[in-house]
């Protein structure tokens, strides 16, 4: 079972972006207004704190989300992203999260393969969970809205293609 000296210091900083880039990519695929935002932005949160709390969650989901929650973590993981996502459009978001998510993929098939399938899981949760927190495309406080978008069903599409499911 792998956990955080299993990998690099920019290897587990790509691992502790992933929740953030896997909620993210479909936020960008259809910005949904400050309401919608927020909500799908406590997506990735809420599963963070869930895989800690969650006696049966994989090692390293579990690992990452309990690092995550020291700030030195979530400081590299700002920074990084930070750096990454500058001045990019939403679309470039959506494009770099999913490419974010390939390279976690294909860094988990080779350091982790044990805990890979769980781990890619994981995400594709994060990504359904942010899809569903907001309606789209609604009137006043989002009612009247699908919950969730051909955008976001199309982007769910593309991250479990670059998961490899």
């Amino acid at each position: 079972m792998a956990d955080k000296s299993s990998f690099t210091k920019d290897e587990w900083t790509l691992l502790l972006e992933s929740p953030m880039m896997a909620g993210m990519a479909i936020t960008a695929a259809d910005p949904s207004g400050l309401w919608g935002l927020l909500k799908e932005s406590f997506a990735s949160g809420n599963a963070l704190a869930k895989a800690m709390a969650d006696p049966g969650s994989n090692s390293l989901v579990k690992a990452l989300a309990t690092d995550f929650s020291t700030s030195e973590a979530r400081s590299a993981a700002r920074d990084s992203l930070k750096t990454k996502l500058a001045s990019s459009k939403p679309a470039e978001v959506k494009t770099k999260s999913i490419e974010a998510l390939r390279q976690v993929s294909a860094m988990l098939a080779t350091k982790a393969p044990s805990d890979a399938a769980a781990f890619k899981s994981w995400l594709r949760q994060i990504s359904q969970s942010t899809a569903e927190a907001a309606s789209e495309g609604g009137g006043l406080l989002g009612l009247g809205g699908v919950q969730v978008s051909e955008a976001e069903k199309a982007t769910l599409v593309e991250i479990s293609s670059a998961l490899g499911a």
